[in-house]
This record gives C-alpha cells, structure tokens and sequence, in this order.
C-alpha cells in the first residue's frame, strides 16, 4: 500500500535518526530521576527468597499465562528456547508498564526504582523477571539503546496524557509497542530489511490497544486519540472522558480502526524477512491482535463498558488462516 504524505492515513516511513531518538530518550530516562527525587535504597533480600533461573522463568511463563491469554497462545508457536526468552521479555515489558499504572502514589518514583534494578550490574536475588530478562538479554544480546527507548516510552505517561497529533502518538506507540517487537525480532531472528516492517507492526499493535482500552484510559484521565483526530470530527477530548458514543465518537472509530488496518497490511511483507521458526507465532500474534478491531465493530464501538476480546475457537480459525498464507507466500520464494 502506497500512501502519500497528503493522506489521512499516511506513516512516516521512519521517525528520525535513531542517535536523534536515543538522545530523548535518555532525556526521559534522566527526568525520571529528576522527577522522582530522592529514591530508596533496593531492600535487602531475605534469607531463602533467592531464586533460581528456572524458578524465575516459571515465574513469567505463568504471568503471561495469567495476564495475556493471546500472547500464550502465539508463543507457544516458538521453540522451546525462543518462548521462554520472550515471555521473560514480556514478563519485563509488563512489569515495567505496571510500575507507573499500579502505583498507588509516587509513580514517579516508583519508575526511577525500577529504572535503578534494570540498570543495576545484577538482578536482585529475589526478582524472577529481572534474573529471567537479564539472562534473556545478554544471551541474546539485546541492544540496550532498544530498553532505553522501552522505558522512555512508558516514563512519558508520568507527563503526557493527550497527544496533539498522530505523529505525535506515532513516537510513543514506536516506543512502547515498535521497540517491543525490535527487541523480540534479536531474540527470532530476522533478515536486513525487517525493522521498518516491525516499526509499523508495533504502531498498529498499540494503536489497537488504545482503541480498545479508550474507556478504561478516560478513567485515568488519559486520552491518546489524537486531537486533532478529535477535532476533525468534531469532538474534544472531555467528550472522551466523560464517555461520549454518538455517531460522531463511532465515524471517529471507523477512522481510526482503517488507520490501524492500513498499518497491519503495510506490515505483512516484514513477515517473511524473520527466521522461519518464529514467522508463524509472530504472524498469528499479529492477526490475533488484529481481530480486535472486528470486535470493537461488533460491540457498536462501545470501548467504555464493554473490552473486546478473540476467543480461542476464533483464535484457532485465524492461525489456520495464518498457516495456509504462509505456506503460500513461501512456495512462491
């Protein structure tokens, strides 16, 4: 799909140069610290509480199994190495994220704690999800510019709660969502070429996620549709806050969900450029996640009361549609 710079639904092809965008994000990473002042000291570990690797694997195998049913499923497509990587990642992403989300106070400082023990030359003897991601990282050799980015992304929820364009939400989806899939793609495998492909995957994925997260984000006072997007029909952001589902918020909704669509299929050819072990999990997550937008669809785009999900037997139909594309496109190579 060719789409010019003129088109509602045009993506930069990429952001600027990554020197440029690792300099902000240390920038972020810096005002973490700023922010949050004075952090405490890591607490002791107690006596018995050291872990294990493989204690702290089982660790975040059952935290994805629990908390993200849809990227169990696709992972279990991998080999046994490369599943029990990215679910450490995973494991990290989510434990990350939750540090700002589920900060009862102070979540400022919670994230420049959590900053200081991913930092840390070693992982806390008690912590399954660093002692699992820091072995993860360094076997794989994860590029720390990419957990820069990572944890960039989420400090700019500490500051950032509306976003005045899409470009502008572009660089926080690139972050939180795009570098999770850079990442991924060193633990898979891939060929030159596939990261501009994995860039766009990871803006569709997030972009999906805020889509079917708009209520539960209001009751946080954050609204990450663009308002400019808002604007163009004839919304505000208080409308979205206060829960607003007339035919100008579901015209808003189709806008948006063929914005996401559009960027899934720009993303597709990346696919094929990963190692072949990994294409198949990474295209079934991919469409699994997709399938959230039809949901959305079928709720009458009623993202405040009702959270769109794809069921297993649904799941299943999509792997298997996922499967024969792919068993296509490679007997074509």
């Amino acid at each position: 799909m060719s789409l010019t710079h003129s088109h509602p639904f045009w993506i930069p092809h990429t952001l600027t140069e990554p020197e440029a965008l690792h300099r902000d994000a240390a920038s972020w990473l810096a005002d973490i610290h700023r922010l949050a002042g004075e952090t405490s000291p890591p607490r002791p570990v107690a006596d018995g509480t050291r872990l294990s690797l493989d204690e702290s694997y089982r660790h975040c195998v059952e935290m994805i199994r629990t908390n993200s049913k849809s990227f169990f499923f696709s992972s279990q497509l991998l080999p046994p190495e490369k599943r029990l990587a990215v679910r450490a990642f995973y494991a990290f992403c989510r434990t990350s994220d939750d540090t700002v989300d589920n900060a009862i106070s102070h979540p400022a400082q919670a994230l420049s704690h959590w900053v200081g023990k991913v930092y840390a030359p070693h992982a806390p003897a008690d912590d399954a999800v660093l002692l699992a991601w820091k072995d993860t990282a360094a076997r794989f050799n994860v590029p720390q510019m990419l957990v820069d980015e990572l944890l960039a992304g989420i400090a700019m929820d500490l500051t950032v709660n509306r976003y005045a364009t899409f470009g502008d939400l572009w660089l926080y989806c690139y972050r939180v969502a795009s570098v999770v899939g850079l990442i991924s793609m060193e633990i898979i495998g891939y060929r030159e070429g596939a990261s501009a492909y994995a860039v766009k995957l990871g803006v569709a994925l997030q972009l999906t996620n805020i889509l079917r997260d708009v209520g539960e984000d209001a009751a946080r006072g954050r609204v990450y549709l663009p308002l400019e997007d808002l604007e163009r029909f004839g919304l505000t952001d208080d409308d979205i806050i206060n829960g607003q589902r007339d035919e100008r918020f579901r015209a808003l909704m189709r806008f948006e969900i063929k914005r996401a669509h559009a960027l899934y299929d720009a993303s597709w050819p990346g696919i094929t450029m990963l190692h072949p072990d990994g294409q198949l999990s990474i295209a079934a997550a991919g469409n699994i996640y997709r399938g959230i937008l039809g949901k959305i669809v079928a709720n009458d785009y009623d993202v405040y009361n009702r959270r769109a999900h794809v069921p297993l037997p649904e799941k299943l139909t999509i792997l298997s549609t996922v499967w024969r594309r792919l068993r296509r496109e490679q007997g074509r190579t």
